[in-house]
């Protein structure tokens, strides 16, 4: 996701990065573990509208558009978003739109949603509160916002730390966050384990949490 100078350098990053993305195996098989993670933690039905905060090439946004009447991906990389609008070409989906829209700067995305999720954007957000924010005005009430991210990982999951903000987060101060944005019921649980190879060689195991939280029903 793009904020201020630094962030408008990771979104360069990651513009090179757009077209190579999806090749490797364990970004694919990250999403489908959280897909189900968060399926069986929100019971999702056909009359939802979805989000997909920092959406990257959809590969999450697309678990869900069988699920959903709608779901809308938006991300600050173009070439991550152009990746994503090919797929919905090809595959001739209806009910899957992607929007190069800026939350960190401030940027609102229109439309409200019954489920917000985000998977591994978050620790390239510099100040992760006023995003949080941002994504609670945006649910319907009773709506649920579900972020999955890396545990503390010392540093140890990104090869280089450009575009890192954050080194995974801990779940309490992640929890409280959450509430200080006005969500109820949060939850947490493990959604999945990346093997990861790093740059040695060795093979590492690095937790990714999901985080689950309501907004209240208006009376």
């Amino acid at each position: 996701m793009a904020g201020d100078n630094p962030v408008n350098e990771e979104t360069t990053i990651f513009d090179n990065r757009a077209a190579a993305w999806d090749d490797i195996p364990r970004r694919a098989k990250l999403a489908a573990d959280v897909a189900r993670a968060i399926c069986n933690t929100v019971k999702i039905i056909p009359e939802m509208d979805v989000l997909d905060f920092g959406c990257g090439t959809g590969l999450l946004t697309l678990r869900f558009q069988p699920l959903a009447r709608s779901i809308t991906g938006i991300d600050s990389s173009k070439g991550m978003l152009a990746v994503l609008e090919e797929k919905i070409r090809e595959q001739g989906l209806t009910n899957v739109t992607a929007q190069c829209i800026d939350v960190e700067n401030g940027k609102i995305p229109d439309g409200k949603y019954d489920l917000i999720v985000s998977s591994m954007t978050f620790h390239h957000i510099r100040d992760v509160q006023p995003v949080l924010a941002i994504l609670s005005t945006l649910l319907k009430p009773a709506g649920t916002l579900a972020i999955a991210d890396l545990d503390n990982d010392n540093g140890k999951f990104h090869d280089t730390p450009e575009g890192v903000f954050h080194n995974g987060f801990d779940r309490y101060i992640m929890k409280n966050q959450f509430e200080a944005a006005g969500l109820t019921c949060v939850r947490n649980r493990t959604a999945a384990i990346v093997q990861k190879e790093s740059p040695s060689g060795e093979i590492r195991p690095f937790t990714v949490f999901l985080m689950t939280g309501r907004k209240e029903m208006t009376v």
